[in-house]
C-alpha cells in the first residue's frame, strides 16, 4: 500500500484525496495548518464545465439542487447597469450533466470534505520535509513525524512546504491590484440568475448568484500599489480606516453596488512568476501551491481541480514524469488570458474603451474565436 501525505485542505487537497480514496491501494492523509477548515463565508466560486466534470465523478451531480446555480450568460457592462455592452452565452459549452456552475465556497469544502473526516488532520503546521531517504519523511511544528511514498503540496500561493523543498526559490509577486469581496443582497439588481461583469478605470467587478437564496457574491478588483511593508501588514485589511479608504477609492458610478455589502473581505492579490520542478519525482505541487493566477478569468478553483486530477491519473498509471510539462502548458494558457483579461477590463483611455466594446460585441458572436479562447481552456 502506498502512503499519500497531502498538505493542504483546499480545494486541490481534498479533490485529490478523495480520488486516491476510492483506490485500496494508497493511505491518505491530509495536513492543514489551520485549527480547522474554514467554512463560515459564503463566498462565491465559479466552476466551468472542465472541473464540473471531474468533481461529478465523486458525485458532485448530487449534491442538493438548491445549493448551487447554473448561469447562462455573462452580461458586459460599461461602468453603470444602462451601459450594457454585450452578452455571451456560456451555455454553448454546457453538456446534459455538466454545467457551468456558481455556489459558495464553502458548500464546496464541505463537500470535498464530507467523507474525509477522518483522514484530515489539522493544526499541523510543516517543520521539515526531508527527501533525501527512499520515503519522505514530514515534520510538524508539534514535533510529530509522518512517512509518504508522495507528498503532495497544495498549501496555497505562500505555501510553506514550497519554500522548505525550494529554499525559498520561488516567491509570489503582488500585482498591484487588492481583492474586495462580499455578499449582496439581490434586490434592486437588474439580472439575479446570470453574471454581471461590470468594467471600467483600473477597477472592474463581477456579481453572481451562489445558490437559489437572495444573496449573491460580489468581487471587484481595484489597482492599488501597496509598500513593501504594507504587503507584509496582514493586520493592515482589518484596520477600519484602511478599509473605509479602499471603499472611499470606488469610483462613484459602481458606489451602489457596495453600499449593502456583507462579509465585507480586501486583501492583496498575490500571483506566482515562475514555476519550480521538484528533483525528487515523488513530491508535486497543485493549485495555488503549483501556480496562482490574476483572478480575472475566474478560472483559480476549476484549474486547481483538473491539476489535481491530472496528477492522480499519473500517479495511478505510473506515468508522474509527464505531469509537470502537461501543467504547465495549460497553466501559462490561462495565465496568459487572465493578465489579458484583466488590461481589457481596466482601460481608462475613452478611445480604446470605445474600440475595446466594439471588439466586444463582436468576438461574443465569433464562434471560432470563442472556441479558442475559452474551449480550450472550459471542455
Amino acid at each position: 500500500m502506498k502512503k499519500i501525505g497531502i498538505i493542504g485542505a483546499g480545494i486541490s487537497g481534498l479533490f485529490i484525496a478523495n480520488l486516491f480514496k476510492k483506490n485500496p491501494k494508497y493511505q491518505v492523509s491530509i495536513f492543514d495548518k489551520k485549527n480547522s477548515l474554514d467554512l463560515n463565508r459564503g463566498y462565491g466560486v465559479q466552476l466551468s464545465v472542465n472541473s464540473v466534470k471531474l468533481l461529478n465523478k465523486i458525485g458532485f451531480n448530487k449534491l442538493k439542487k438548491d445549493e448551487k446555480f447554473y448561469p447562462e450568460k455573462i452580461n458586459f457592462y460599461s461602468k453603470k447597469v444602462q451601459d450594457k455592452i454585450c452578452e455571451l452565452d456560456i451555455t454553448e459549452f454546457n453538456s446534459n450533466d455538466c454545467k457551468y456552475t456558481t455556489l459558495k465556497r464553502s458548500t464546496l469544502i464541505n463537500f470535498l470534505k464530507k467523507d474525509l473526516e477522518d483522514l484530515i488532520k489539522t493544526n499541523y503546521s510543516i517543520s521539515k520535509i526531508d527527501q533525501e531517504q527512499e520515503k519522505i519523511k514530514l515534520t510538524f511544528e508539534n514535533e510529530e513525524t509522518h512517512e509518504c511514498d508522495f507528498l503532495i503540496i497544495s498549501d496555497g500561493v505562500f505555501s510553506k512546504s514550497r519554500n522548505l523543498v525550494s529554499n525559498n526559490q520561488i516567491q509570489p509577486k503582488y500585482n498591484d491590484t487588492l481583492a474586495i469581496r462580499g455578499m449582496i443582497p439581490a434586490k434592486n439588481i437588474i439580472d439575479k440568475k446570470n453574471i454581471l461583469l461590470f468594467l471600467g478605470s483600473n477597477f472592474h467587478h463581477v456579481i453572481y448568484p451562489v445558490s437559489s437564496s437572495e444573496d449573491l457574491n460580489l468581487i471587484a478588483i481595484m489597482k492599488y500599489k501597496l509598500s513593501a511593508d504594507e504587503q507584509k501588514n496582514y493586520s493592515l485589511f482589518d484596520n477600519k480606516s484602511f478599509i473605509q479608504k479602499i471603499l472611499n477609492n470606488i469610483p462613484m458610478e459602481n458606489k451602489e453596488f457596495f453600499s449593502n455589502i456583507k462579509e465585507l473581505k480586501i486583501y492583496p492579490v498575490f500571483v506566482s512568476d515562475n514555476f519550480f520542478e521538484v528533483k525528487n519525482k515523488n513530491i508535486y505541487f497543485i493549485g495555488d501551491a503549483f501556480f496562482a493566477f490574476p483572478p480575472s478569468f475566474a478560472q483559480g478553483a476549476s484549474q486547481s481541480i483538473e491539476g489535481a486530477y491530472e496528477l492522480f491519473v499519473c500517479i495511478e498509471n505510473n506515468s508522474n514524469t509527464n505531469f509537470f510539462k502537461n501543467r504547465v502548458n495549460k497553466t501559462k494558457m490561462v495565465n496568459n488570458r487572465s493578465k489579458l483579461n484583466q488590461l481589457t477590463f481596466h482601460l481608462s483611455n475613452p478611445l480604446t474603451v470605445y474600440l475595446r466594446n466594439i471588439f466586444l460585441k463582436k468576438l461574443v458572436k465569433n464562434k471560432s474565436f470563442l472556441e479558442s479562447y475559452l474551449g480550450k481552456i472550459y471542455r
